[in-house]
């Protein structure tokens, strides 16, 4: 039989190769509901492609003009609209597994109606966790879901451990976390003020959305990433580093108490975690090009500036810090990046506007959903006073 899909974001880079793995795997999957937040004419040619048998558009007039669109093309598909029908899609009782791949807070709630539902969760969207904590955990382990990492450094790590999950703690000496370093990676930190949006988004080896661009840029995407492994993996902020590895060939490491490190290796290539999240336990062809190791450049490491990438220590901070303040922190961070993008304030002032957020929201333990979303939305109130005050500087 084959395993029904909903995906969360399909629109997105993750979505699309999604259903690139998925297309080669026909026997395998089929596609139960898509959703996307606004792109109207990429969802229509998906819907065009692999049939599902729902479509939901975050925006209701967005769904209006699909539909519209839909049964012009005479598709058999019924189109939803809202997030309350995003979630359901999550948590279908036909549905197998669920691509998580919403990007920003946006994602919690479907990601938890998965969870409590008892789904297979492919976790593309890091702020589940870094937004949900504990409360997603548990979550995961009330439903009775299995959770699998997707996010390329995250499912490294995965793919490095044993497959016995007991064992990890007793194991693990540190997770090495590999990045890019984006695109200032050799840039003088003096300049990095006069930065502009398009300088940001244009990252060395990936073609991504404009928001997670310019985390790469601020490496405040290895800040999350950090924030994201403490909670997948079970190990202590002291337990997690990060290490620049700019031609992106080996996607994490694991260094264990015997001090031999796991690594695993592979083309920058969405759809490697993507096929083996599908496909766990077992390993599916992903489309991906094969490394030529004869004809390999040679792999070079560093240790992030801080000067340069000062948003990255801010991962460990909010770990040390009371229950949510990993919340306080994504929360000013994405309010922070559209500011930038809409220049409103200058690249280096991202950081500037974490910190001030950070100082001013002293959360108390979120319990729920809704103790999640009252504190987003207190942060982002907080994070555009705080722009105000920026933008004359």
């Amino acid at each position: 039989m084959r395993q029904a899909l909903t995906i969360l974001g399909s629109t997105g880079s993750v979505g699309v190769n999604t259903l690139d793995v998925v297309a080669r795997h026909r026997d395998r999957f089929e596609v139960f509901a898509l959703t996307a937040a606004t792109q109207v004419e990429p969802m229509l040619r998906q819907c065009a492609a692999v049939r599902p048998r729902y479509a939901v558009m975050a925006d209701p007039q967005a769904a209006r003009l699909l539909d519209q669109r839909v049964q012009a093309e005479g598709l058999a598909v019924e189109v939803l609209a809202g997030p309350a029908a995003i979630a359901e899609m999550a948590s279908h009782p036909d549905v197998h597994a669920v691509m998580a791949a919403i990007v920003g807070a946006a994602g919690l709630a479907p990601c938890l109606a998965a969870a409590h539902a008892g789904k297979r969760v492919l976790l593309a969207n890091k702020e589940a966790l870094v937004v949900g904590g504990d409360v997603f955990l548990a979550a995961v382990r009330s439903g009775g879901a299995m959770l699998l990492p997707i996010d390329s450094e995250h499912s490294a790590v995965f793919q490095s451990l044993p497959e016995d999950a007991s064992t990890w703690s007793a194991s693990i000496e540190k997770i090495m976390l590999t990045s890019s370093g984006g695109p200032f990676r050799t840039r003088d930190p003096a300049t990095l003020r006069d930065v502009t949006p398009d300088e940001a988004c244009a990252h060395p080896n990936f073609a991504m959305g404009r928001k997670i661009s310019v985390d790469s840029a601020t490496m405040m995407n290895k800040a999350l990433e950090v924030i994201e492994a403490k909670y997948l993996f079970g190990v202590t902020p002291e337990q997690i580093e990060v290490v620049i590895h700019p031609q992106q060939i080996i996607h994490s490491m694991v260094q264990f108490h015997d001090a031999s490190v796991m690594a695993q290796l592979g083309t920058p290539d969405m759809r490697v975690p993507i096929a083996y999240g599908l496909s766990w336990p077992q390993r599916i062809e992903s489309g991906t090009a094969r490394l030529d190791f004869s004809r390999m450049a040679a792999m070079t490491f560093e240790a992030p500036d801080p000067v340069r990438f000062p948003c990255l220590q801010l991962a460990w901070e909010s770990l040390r810090a009371p229950s949510g303040t990993c919340a306080v922190l994504n929360a000013a961070n994405e309010v922070g990046v559209a500011a930038f993008l809409a220049r409103r304030i200058r690249f280096d002032q991202i950081h500037a506007l974490n910190l001030a957020t950070l100082e001013q929201v002293q959360p108390s333990k979120p319990q729920s959903l809704a103790d999640l979303l009252a504190l987003d939305a207190q942060v982002r109130a907080v994070a555009e006073q705080c722009i105000a005050r920026l933008a004359g500087q």
